[in-house]
């Protein structure tokens, strides 16, 4: 949280976000359990056209993880592979995670096939 109001001052005073005080609030939500936060640091990120990067889809395709969002993770997942950024290994195991979560079974399946 105090990662947040950090970031919210930050703003007050005019001071521009970038690729790695977003990477580090999309973190901060992932860490508290908060999936929509992150999902709103990724479209901020977007829209003032900073580097969308690895880490930020990993970290909030884990947090849609752990928000039980499988099908979040997956469209996430998806947009890497249509070229916005290139999947990793982190990013597949958080993905497949998500779905086992989801019971998602047959779709954790196939990205593992992707990975192997």
């Amino acid at each position: 949280e105090k990662a947040l109001q950090i970031f919210g001052v930050m703003l007050r005073k005019q001071v521009e976000p970038n690729t790695i005080t977003c990477n580090a609030a999309i973190s901060a939500c992932e860490r508290c359990s908060q999936w929509e936060r992150t999902l709103q640091f990724l479209h901020l990120m977007g829209q003032q056209k900073m580097e969308l990067d690895t880490i930020a889809f990993n970290t909030t395709i884990s947090a849609c993880e752990k928000g039980s969002e499988w099908e979040t993770a997956l469209l996430l997942f998806n947009q890497m592979l249509q070229g916005v950024v290139v999947p990793n290994t982190i990013t597949c195991s958080a993905a497949i995670s998500a779905c086992e979560k989801g019971g998602e079974w047959e779709r954790a399946l196939q990205l593992f096939s992707l990975m192997a």
